[in-house]
C-alpha cells in the first residue's frame, strides 16, 4: 500500500512520515528495522543515563520512551485491523516516563527489548493485508489509517534516533 495521504492521520504526525522514504510498509521494514537496531545497539553504554540538558530525558528514558510509543501504536492498528475500531485516547508520554523504572533496568536490556519490539511489530505488519491497512479508527479525536499508523512508527522512531544522534550522542 502507497504512502499514507493528508486526512488518514492527524496533522501533527507529518513530520514523522515526512521523515522517512519509502512507498510501502515492505519498504520501510526493508530499509530501516535493521538500522534502528543496529543504532540503538551502538549507544555507548557511559550514555545510558545521561540527558543533554535539565528535564530532559536520560538515553535510557528516551529508548523507554520508544518502545512504550511503538507498542500503543501497534496496540490501536491491531484494534483496527481486526475491525474492532475505538476511540482511542492519547497517552501521556511523560507520565509513561516517570513510571517506567527505567533507572533499574540496563541499557543492554533496553537494547534487547527494542529489537524484540521492533522485530514483533515487522511480522504483525507484513500479516496485514491491504484490506487491513485501509481500516480506520478515532485516535487523539483525530480519525487515523492503519496504513498511516505503520508509517508514523517508523517516522517516530527514526525522529528519536535523529535527536539520539543530535543531542546525545553529538554525532
Amino acid at each position: 500500500m502507497a504512502r499514507p495521504q493528508e486526512g488518514e492521520f492527524a496533522v501533527f504526525y507529518k513530520k514523522y512520515i515526512d521523515g522517512i522514504k519509502g512507498n510501502s510498509i515492505q519498504e520501510m521494514i526493508d530499509t530501516y528495522s535493521s538500522k534502528f537496531i543496529k543504532a540503538i545497539n551502538e549507544i555507548p553504554i557511559e550514555k545510558a543515563d545521561y540527558a543533554y540538558a535539565e528535564g530532559k530525558w536520560t538515553v535510557k528514558e528516551l529508548l523507554q520512551h520508544i518502545i512504550d510509543s511503538e507498542r500503543v501504536f501497534t496496540y490501536r492498528m491491531l484494534r483496527l485491523s481486526r475491525k474492532d475500531a475505538y476511540n482511542f485516547p492519547g497517552f501521556d508520554e511523560n507520565k509513561f516516563s516517570a513510571n517506567a523504572h527505567v533507572t533499574l533496568r540496563t541499557l543492554t536490556d533496553l537494547q534487547e527489548e527494542f529489537a524484540l519490539t521492533r522485530q514483533s511489530t515487522d511480522l504483525f505488519l507484513r500479516s496485514l493485508t491491504e484490506e487491513d491497512l485501509l481500516q480506520k479508527g478515532t485516535a487523539n479525536n483525530y480519525e487515523m489509517v492503519v496504513n498511516s499508523i505503520a508509517f508514523i512508527i517508523f517516522g517516530h522512531v527514526q525522529h528519536h534516533i535523529n535527536m539520539l544522534n543530535e543531542k546525545y550522542l553529538n554525532k
